[in-house]
């Protein structure tokens, strides 16, 4: 047994799932009006995304179980301590990587998010879950709450924000991330910068698609 599949944590994710599945994103005005080019277009400005993202706030934006799932393996076979996310949306995220820090022994994970309503809904969550203590949500433009005060080292990064930061994000990180620390980008295809610049043979990372829409990549140097 462990704390992602037992009480409390299996069944609070099993009912923000289907909370989440039955409220998607796709039922805003907003979404649904855009082309998928219009989308794609949003997805990547970085001039737009505070106005889209406001929109969205009453969406949980949510990982799939299945990622939810990888990220809470590969925090736990990499002995994670310090993890740092970007975007907590109401944190089913948070609670995977925090449910393995956890049963890691304890560590914490720095997490950022810029919807005050949001921010609530992930503390409620992480409440619930038991994992609260763990957590440190840090409200407010990532770019300016992610650049100050990182753990020394850090293990692991999730990068689930607006997809136009991830190179601006990992920029402010990357001094602090450990050789084989792992990233992790949902949606990275949505970030063609972030996509040419870990895949670069130059960069100092390993990095691979995986699944649908994950990006994995190691730090090497």
């Amino acid at each position: 047994m462990n704390t992602l599949t037992t009480a409390p944590v299996a069944p609070l994710l099993d009912r923000l799932f289907e909370e989440a599945d039955a409220a998607s994103p796709m039922n805003s005005p907003l979404a649904a009006a855009l082309s998928v080019e219009q989308h794609r277009r949003l997805m990547q400005s970085k001039t737009d995304y505070l106005d889209f993202y406001s929109q969205m706030k009453d969406f949980p934006l949510a990982v799939s179980r299945e990622t939810g799932l990888l990220l809470y393996m590969l925090a736990r076979s990499g002995g994670a301590r310090t993890i740092v996310e970007f975007g907590t949306s109401f944190g089913i995220s948070t609670l995977y990587l925090a449910a393995a820090l956890r049963d890691n022994g304890g560590g914490v994970l720095i997490t950022s998010e810029f919807e005050p309503s949001k921010i609530e809904r992930a503390r409620g969550n992480l409440m619930a879950g038991g994992l609260i203590d763990l957590v440190e949500i840090r409200q407010g433009d990532a770019l300016q709450t992610l650049s100050v005060d990182l753990p020394e080292t850090i293990d692991l990064l999730l990068l689930d924000g607006a997809k136009a930061l991830y190179p601006d994000i990992l920029g402010l990180v990357e001094s602090r991330l450990r050789p084989g620390a792992l990233i992790v980008a949902d949606n990275a295809d949505y970030s063609p910068d972030y996509l040419a610049r870990v895949r670069s043979p130059a960069s100092g990372y390993l990095s691979t698609p995986f699944a649908e829409d994950v990006e994995l990549s190691m730090r090497i140097g």
